[in-house]
Formats: C-alpha cells, structure tokens, sequence
C-alpha cells in the first residue's frame, strides 16, 4: 500500500459509509440479536439490503454470524473485536444525531 495515498478516514468509510452498516453495528453493541430481531430494530431496511449489509459488515470482519443447526434456521449477529472497538464511535455519533435533532426540533 502506498503510505502517501492512505487516508486512514477513506479507509473508514469504506467500511462503515453506507446507510445502513453504521445502524447495524450500533444495534448489536448491547450483545448477539437473531437476524430477524436485528432487521425489524431498522425500519425501512429490505430483506436484500439487510443481507447485503450483514455480509459485507461480516466479510470486513465488525460481525460474525453464527449459524444455529436447527429447524427453522437460527441466525445471530455479534459485533466482532474489530467491530466492538467502533462502539464508542457510534455511541458519540448517537449522541451527536439526538442532541442536533433535539436543536433542531425546537
């Protein structure tokens, strides 16, 4: 890699920037969630952009997915080490989002 172009921030971005990895991750910081209990704390969120999310997050190693061995099959999602370490980044971001929107409401 060629240190003078690296820029730690796009670095980033690449792997949390989209609409929805930011929200996934957030809501697995309390502890493992079922796959569908995770996707139905995202309004708006379809099933294709959900799986979509969950597997990049998983290929860029913020989660694992385990895979219980049961009928019908049983998915949860746990924030990874990699991904455990964005915790107080998103806490921030959260509290940042609530104290801009309260400002803005009033």
């Amino acid at each position: 890699m060629n240190q003078e172009k690296f820029c730690p921030l796009d670095h980033t971005m690449n792997l949390i920037g989209t609409k929805w990895k930011p929200i996934v991750l957030f809501h697995l910081i309390e502890g493992s969630l079922r796959s569908g209990i995770l996707q139905k704390k995202i309004p708006g969120i379809s099933n294709k952009m959900f799986t979509q999310t969950v597997r990049e997050l998983e290929k860029d190693g913020l989660v694992q997915r385990e895979v219980f061995p049961v009928v019908p099959p049983k998915v949860e999602y746990t924030l990874s080490e990699k991904g455990s370490s964005l915790k107080a980044i998103l806490k921030s971001l959260d509290a940042w989002g609530a104290k801009d929107y309260q400002s803005a409401t009033i």
